[in-house]
């Protein structure tokens, strides 16, 4: 079994975002995004491999194969195209917490946004706080 390349490191958090970020409003909102999750979750933000931020953590055992590892309760991402929000669980359930979250696209694990103002900071909480309370009832 292939090992998992996206593992929590001891980069440096604030280098990541001013070196990674590729404009000033992109830095702005990651910033900002790590204050939020940071104050929401009460985990400090953490980098996941080269480029995710991640806040807390759970270990996961896939039900389909053998992998299992470990992964950040709730992320983010400030990628080129947008940032990528790792805060849903993307179950069916789950849909609804979609309906008041803002301008967005879905991707098959995550969220895009352009930027943060896009979306509503109050779902995007609701949204952690189910995800969360999900994972941890699923992993622990």
């Amino acid at each position: 079994m292939a090992e998992l390349k996206t593992k929590v490191t001891d980069e440096n958090v604030h280098a990541f975002i001013n070196t990674f970020a590729d404009s000033d409003q992109k830095r702005k909102d990651s910033f900002e995004l790590m204050k939020i999750m940071e104050d929401f979750t009460g985990y400090p933000a953490r980098m996941w491999g080269p480029s995710i931020i991640g806040f807390g953590s759970y270990h996961y055992k896939s039900e389909r194969s053998r992998q299992e590892g470990d992964w950040p309760l709730v992320g983010f991402s400030p990628r080129k195209s947008a940032i990528s929000l790792y805060v849903f669980t993307g179950l069916p359930e789950h849909e609804y917490l979609l309906k008041d979250l803002g301008k967005f696209k879905m991707g098959k694990a995550c969220i895009y946004v352009k930027k943060l103002s896009d979306i509503d900071v109050e779902s995007l909480k609701r949204m952690m706080r189910v995800s969360i309370d999900f994972l941890k009832a699923k992993y622990g």
